[in-house]
C-alpha cells in the first residue's frame, strides 16, 4: 500500500534503490539502462563522484539561506559561469527549482520589462502548437499541447498559437527547408499583426522541440527569420531550452547552432543533472537594466531560489562537462548514434521518422509509413512501448499526441553524456526489440 500520490493512480512504479553511470536498479534487483536520463535530466548519469563530493562539501558549510536575506557563494559562482558561457549580452541569471518555474519566471520577467518601459498595454504571448513549456498555469497556457491543456483551459490566460517547425508532417513537397522556415516566420508575423504589435510581449518557443512532439529540430534559417520578425515589431524572443539546452544537442545552448541570440533563455534539467532540483532564466542586460532603473526589483519569488546545495551541484555538473570535454564527445558521437538508430530502427515498418541532434533523438511511430497515418490513439502504443522497454531493461521516454495533441506516438531518447558507444548501441538494440514486440502484437 502506497501513500504517495503517484502520477498514475492505478499503477505503483517499482522502487529505485541505486544508480551508477547509465544504470538504475530497483528493489527487486532488476537493472535498467537509462536511455533518456529520466526526462532528459541525468546529463552525467547517476552517482557521479565529483558532484556528490561538491554537494557533501556544501551541506557541511551551509545548506540553506533565504534569498531575501543572503546570497551564497555557489549561487554567485554558478551565475558567473552561466553568463560567461552564454550567448552575447546575457548579464544575469535568476535561479528557480525547475523548468516550469523557469518558464513562469520568464513570462513574468518579460511582462514586467514592458511595464517598466511604460508599455503596460503589452499583455499577449504567442507560442507554438505541439509545444511543451511546463505544467504551472502560465507555462501550460503558452504550451501548445491540446491534451494537457484541456482540463485546465478555463484557468489559462489567452495565448495565440502558430504552427510548430515540424518538417516531417508539415513541410510541403514543393518547398525547400529554407522556404518552409520562411513560411512559418511569415505566419508568426501575421499573428503579431493580428494581435497588434503594440500588444504583444513575446514569442515563446523551444529551440528544439521536446517532450510533446518528439525532438523537432528547426529547419535552417527558421530561427533567424523569427528573430528578424520579433525585432521588426519590438517583440521579445523567449527560447525554452529546459530540455534541449545545457549541452544536450552538442553546444551548451541549442540556440548557438541557429545563429540567434534570444532575449531570455530558460534552462533546467541538464543544468543540475538531476542531483538537485534547479532551473534558471538567463536574461539579457537591457531587461535587467530596465528593471533596475524602474522599480528596482523583480516582482516574483520562491522559497528555494538559489538554493546553495542545488547551485553547488549544478556548478559541479558544469565543471565536469567542461573538464571532460563532453560537448566535444557529444558532437563526435552524434553521427555514430544516428547511424546506430538508423540501422536498428530504420527498417521497422512502423518507424516513420528518426530525428535529432547530439544526444537528443526522437523516433516517431506510425500505423502506415507511406501515408504517415498515426496509430489509433486508443491503442496507447507509446505506453505499450514504454512498458515493453522496461521489461527488456531499457528506460526511454515515450509520449502520445505527437501529430496533433491526441493522435501520434513517439519515443524520446536522451542518454547521459557519459554514455559509451557500446551503451548507445545497446540502447538502439533494446528499443528496436521493444518496438518490434509491441507492433507485431497489435
Amino acid at each position: 500500500m502506497t501513500h504517495v500520490f503517484h502520477r498514475h493512480l492505478r499503477h505503483t512504479p517499482p522502487l529505485a534503490v541505486a544508480g551508477q553511470g547509465l544504470w538504475l536498479q530497483d528493489a527487486e534487483g532488476r537493472r535498467y539502462l537509462d536511455a533518456s536520463g529520466g526526462a532528459a535530466v541525468s546529463s552525467l548519469g547517476h552517482g557521479h563522484p565529483d558532484v556528490r563530493a561538491a554537494m557533501h562539501a556544501q551541506i557541511d558549510r551551509l545548506a540553506y539561506a533565504h534569498t531575501s536575506f543572503f546570497s551564497s557563494e555557489p549561487a554567485e559562482a554558478l551565475a558567473t559561469r552561466l553568463t560567461e558561457t552564454a550567448p552575447p549580452g546575457f548579464s544575469h541569471v535568476y535561479f528557480v527549482s525547475g523548468g516550469s518555474e523557469a518558464v513562469e519566471a520568464a513570462l513574468k520577467m518579460a511582462r514586467q520589462y514592458f511595464v517598466e518601459r511604460g508599455e503596460p498595454q503589452r499583455s499577449r504571448f504567442i507560442a507554438r502548437r505541439q509545444s511543451y513549456h511546463g505544467n504551472t498555469l502560465g507555462a501550460l497556457a503558452v504550451g501548445g499541447n491540446a491534451w494537457r491543456r484541456a482540463p485546465f483551459a478555463p484557468m489559462l490566460q489567452e495565448v495565440s498559437h502558430v504552427a510548430p517547425c515540424y518538417a516531417y508532417r508539415d513541410q510541403r513537397a514543393d518547398e525547400t527547408p529554407e522556404q518552409y522556415g520562411l513560411r512559418l516566420a511569415a505566419e508568426l508575423e501575421a499573428e503579431i499583426l493580428a494581435q497588434g504589435p503594440q500588444n504583444v510581449i513575446a514569442f515563446v518557443a523551444e529551440t528544439v522541440g521536446g517532450a510533446t512532439a518528439g525532438v523537432l529540430t528547426p529547419v535552417p534559417g527558421y530561427f533567424r527569420a523569427v528573430r528578424e520578425v520579433c525585432d521588426r515589431h519590438g517583440v521579445l524572443l523567449i527560447l525554452d531550452e529546459v530540455m534541449c539546452g545545457m549541452g544536450r544537442t552538442g553546444t551548451l545552448h541549442a540556440c548557438e547552432q541557429e545563429g540567434v541570440v534570444p532575449d531570455l533563455i530558460t534552462v533546467a534539467k541538464g543544468l543540475g543533472g538531476g542531483y538537485q532540483p534547479i532551473g534558471a532564466v538567463l536574461a539579457q542586460g537591457r531587461i535587467v537594466e530596465a528593471m533596475s532603473r524602474g522599480s528596482g526589483f523583480f516582482q516574483h519569488g520562491h522559497t528555494y531560489l538559489g538554493h546553495p546545495v542545488a547551485c553547488a551541484a549544478a556548478l559541479a555538473v558544469q565543471d565536469v562537462i567542461a573538464r571532460d570535454g563532453l560537448l566535444h564527445k557529444i558532437r563526435e558521437d552524434a553521427p555514430v548514434f544516428a547511424n546506430l538508430l538508423a540501422e536498428a530502427l530504420g527498417g521497422l515498418a512502423h518507424v516513420g521518422d528518426i530525428r535529432g541532434r547530439g544526444y537528443f533523438w526522437g523516433v516517431e511511430l506510425v500505423a502506415d509509413r507511406a501515408s504517415k497515418q498515426p496509430f489509433d490513439a486508443a491503442l496507447q502504443v507509446h505506453a505499450q512501448v514504454k512498458r515493453q522497454a522496461m521489461a527488456l531493461g531499457l528506460l526511454c521516454y515515450p509520449a502520445g499526441g505527437t501529430a496533433d495533441g491526441r493522435h501520434g506516438d513517439h519515443v524520446l531518447l536522451a542518454p547521459p553524456f557519459v554514455a559509451s558507444r557500446d551503451e548507445l548501441a545497446e540502447i538502439a538494440r533494446r528499443l528496436a526489440q521493444a518496438i518490434t514486440d509491441v507492433t507485431q502484437a497489435l
